[in-house]
């Protein structure tokens, strides 16, 4: 009679380890369903599945770095504030005759510094991250929307196609440049937290911060580090979000703090931190992409967006805590 518990207990114990199959799961369902209800409306057209794959890199690159950090067990609220502010920055050192690419390169430096400013808010000042980034979202969302006047400011790449075909050029009929670098970074940071001493760290640190503690672990300055990530990854989104629209506006990146952590949860991350894995996190992330391309497609209003995004953000929650629930049964 123990055999067979202990054979069901191990297959359990296997599948809440890989929620990334779920995930996969959900996904595949999504598309055939999706695929059914918008029949005749062009879901499943090149064109459509090219837009996916150009418009959703963006919001997939800062999902990477989230779900990173909520494996660390903190969140960031900020950035959607953050990408705006970046995008200001980029547009007004552009806009000084500076080389695009060392523009690039200092609009990084703010968001890593912006990542590790939440951080050390955080960690130094114990405050609970998903109050402190609240706070810097507003601040940030603030001081974009004063230093710009609110205004949309053009920006004009005609004269350097090599640095706008680096960021946002075409490969083919499917490929972009965004494309290209969402697939680098996921495979960086894949490996990082998979294949390195780094990621062993950032999931002791999530499971158990007091026992990571006493292994020698700066879980401190794992935190850190993690926020300096998600700044970091905010900042180049802003940069070829920014060379796509050809303007900065003071609204982009508004609802996308809850959408990134709603993402993150699909694709298995635990709201808890401790539990979470690459694969998964970049799944979840189209997941969003599509459900938002299908409304458009669907030309439902854009009120149904919140609607569809709060039933999201609950199934998620909901998901994180049967998955949570079933894993202490297994243990």
């Amino acid at each position: 009679m123990n055999k067979p518990q202990k054979k069901n207990s191990k297959f359990l114990e296997y599948f809440f380890n890989i929620n990334s199959l779920g995930t996969i799961g959900i996904f595949l369902v999504l598309i055939i369903l999706l695929t059914f209800f918008t029949a005749g409306r062009n879901f499943m057209q090149p064109a459509n599945i090219r837009n996916l794959l150009f418009f959703g890199s963006e919001f997939t690159i800062i999902v990477l770095g989230a779900g990173m950090l909520m494996i660390a067990g903190e969140f960031d609220l900020s950035v959607g504030s953050v990408l705006a502010f970046c995008s200001f920055v980029f547009v007004r050192l552009f806009a000084m005759g500076i080389n695009p690419f060392i523009v690039t390169i200092m609009t990084l430096i703010c968001g890593g510094v912006i990542g590790m400013i939440n951080g050390l808010i955080t960690t130094k000042g114990r405050i609970l991250s998903f109050i402190a980034t609240l706070g810097t979202m507003m601040f940030w969302r603030g001081i974009t929307l004063l230093v710009s006047g609110g205004i949309i400011i053009p920006l004009d790449t005609s004269g350097f196609k090599f640095f706008t075909s680096a960021f946002i050029g075409k490969l083919g009929n499917f490929f972009s440049s965004q494309a290209i670098w969402l697939i680098l970074f996921t495979v960086i940071l894949g490996l990082i937290l998979h294949r390195h001493r780094f990621g062993n760290w950032v999931f002791s640190t999530g499971d158990n911060e007091k026992a990571a503690r006493s292994m020698a672990i700066n879980t401190d300055k794992v935190k850190i580090i993690c926020f300096i990530i998600v700044g970091l990854l905010v900042a180049f989104a802003a940069v070829i979000q920014t060379l796509r629209l050809g303007a900065f506006s003071s609204r982009v990146g508004t609802g996308w703090e809850f959408k990134v952590v709603a993402a993150a949860v699909v694709g298995g991350t635990s709201l808890r931190g401790g539990r979470g894995n690459m694969l998964g996190i970049f799944i979840g992330a189209f997941i969003i992409v599509v459900i938002e391309n299908a409304l458009v497609i669907a030309r439902l209003p854009y009120e149904w967006t919140y609607v569809v995004f709060g039933i999201i953000i609950l199934f998620s929650v909901i998901l994180d805590l049967f998955i949570e629930r079933s894993r202490k049964k297994v243990i």
